[in-house]
């Protein structure tokens, strides 16, 4: 399981599917060599927050993060464009790139979705993923300050992927 795939179904609107795997998720994070200590326990603490909670109240709460806060929202280039005419070449740029890499978007969302672009960085390798997600750090930086001063369970998440979205770690 690689983190980006994992990050991304975290980050979707949370459904019974989800909730029936999480069982499953600690053991398959133990036997990842991608994520680290940190990021593991910030995922962790996160799932356990998912399974103490009614699936009714988690739904609830993501709507009220993401869909009813605009500066929580999971499209990134509506923080860098808002409204503006800008942001429509920016999402066709986007999904012409899921098409050079041969990815098919089976969803009804934007191709700038966090959720959609963490599912096409898993389709990379590591350093490609970092590179592509780089480019999005200030963006993925602001939301997950944002979560944070909200005092949001999803900042865990965001921060394992502001922290991966940096051309430092290449050095590393």
């Amino acid at each position: 399981m690689q983190i980006y795939k994992l990050l991304s179904v975290l980050l979707e609107y949370p459904d019974q599917e989800l909730i029936d795997h999480l069982p499953e998720i600690p053991e398959k994070l133990a036997q990842c060599v991608d994520i680290d200590e940190a990021e593991q326990r910030a995922l962790c603490e996160f799932i356990d927050y998912l399974a103490r909670r009614p699936l009714t109240e988690l739904q609830a709460t993501y709507v009220q993060t993401f869909d009813m806060t605009a500066e929580n929202s999971l499209h990134l280039t509506h923080h860098l464009f808002g409204d503006d005419k800008n942001r429509g070449p920016a999402l066709i740029d986007l999904g012409e790139l899921y098409k050079d890499y041969g990815v098919e978007v089976v969803t009804n969302e934007l191709p700038d979705y966090l959720p959609l672009i963490l599912e096409f960085a898993a389709y990379l390798d590591d350093n490609e993923a970092m590179v592509f997600l780089s480019d999005a750090h200030k963006v993925l930086k602001v939301l997950a300050e944002n979560l944070n001063n909200a005092g949001s369970p999803y900042a865990r998440l965001l921060s394992i992927v502001e922290g991966r979205a940096t051309l430092t770690r290449l050095a590393a």
